[in-house]
């Protein structure tokens, strides 16, 4: 399994780190691209360096694409055309595509929850069309939870999604959660 975080600056911190370190925890690979270059900066002030850049990412290269929220980091990502080119490329593949934060909005405005339901931050269920009160949901090939303090467990789903259940708990208990 080989997935995508795209980290555009002021990408949410928490979203976007403990995402990427359950994903390796349970041996997914994973790769960052910074939008627009190499070195982002979270929304809390910390520089990265991301492991590729966004021209020598190909979708059909990966499992699926997970998109951090934080704000303004998700506008970021929302501008970037080559996102949203890689983001319909894999939703017509049936390839994993997770949301964090206000990022399910960026999914929304491109039509991919348009017929599944969906969480995002509280306060912006205006901006999806089938909102739902829960941390996170899954709805095909689409995983979606609230926040920062939703992130573990939106990683424990996208292990489990690629993984299975089994390996999903088991990373849980180690982790403590």
């Amino acid at each position: 399994m080989k997935v995508l975080v795209p980290l555009a600056n002021g990408f949410e911190d928490i979203e976007a780190f403990a995402v990427i370190d359950v994903l390796r925890r349970a041996g997914i690979e994973v790769d960052t691209v910074g939008i627009p270059s190499s070195m982002v900066t979270s929304k809390c002030g910390v520089r990265v360096i991301a492991d590729k850049s966004l021209r020598e990412v190909k979708a059909e290269e990966y499992d699926g694409i997970i998109l951090p929220g934080g704000n303004p980091g998700y506008k970021n990502l929302e501008k970037s055309r080559e996102i949203i080119d890689i983001i319909k490329k894999m939703d017509e593949a049936k390839k994993l595509i997770a949301a964090i934060c206000a990022s399910p909005s960026i999914l929304a405005k491109i039509g991919l929850l348009d017929d599944k339901k969906a969480t995002i931050y509280p306060g912006m269920e205006k901006f999806i069309p089938h909102p739902r009160d829960e941390r996170v949901v899954v709805d095909k090939n689409v995983i979606t939870s609230q926040g920062p303090g939703t992130a573990i467990e939106f990683s424990l789903k996208i292990v489990e999604y690629f993984c299975g259940k089994e390996k999903a708990l088991a990373l849980k208990k180690a982790l403590v959660v």
